[in-house]
């Protein structure tokens, strides 16, 4: 059984966390990614900037997490909906921080492959969902 068909089984059958989910997994590390930025620390003083792009990749992980705790495949699709759009966010606000010379290219491309990565699992994870 695929591990995507396993999570979506134990949704149905209250079976299972959110931690269980790859997709969960791989935000949680973004998150680390975002957070653990020196930086945002040593020198952007755009503090409202740093807050929206954190608060942006701390949307995704919790929309998947309370998506799934809804236990309903119609309340988790809707839920991956809006992490997907917080992915979408981040990616913005990376062209944003690279543009304003806040990150360098070579994070900006690292985290860049991660966000989008997320997304790309959340979309195929929604696919999924909506097929069942």
């Amino acid at each position: 059984m695929s591990s995507i068909k396993l999570k979506v089984s134990r949704v149905k059958e209250n079976k299972g966390t959110f931690e269980d989910l790859k997709v969960w997994q791989k935000s949680r590390e973004l998150n680390s990614l975002i957070y653990n930025l020196g930086t945002f620390e040593n020198h952007i003083k755009d503090y409202a900037f740093v807050d929206q792009l954190r608060r942006a990749c701390l949307s995704i992980s919790t929309n998947i997490a309370e998506g799934y705790e809804r236990q309903t495949t119609k309340e988790l699709i809707r839920f991956l909906f809006i992490a997907r759009g917080s992915a979408g966010e981040v990616r913005s606000l990376l062209y944003v921080a690279k543009d304003l010379n806040y990150i360098n290219e070579n994070t900006f491309d690292g985290i860049l492959e991660n966000v989008t990565e997320v997304s790309k699992m959340i979309y195929g994870f929604i696919k999924y969902l909506e097929s069942i």
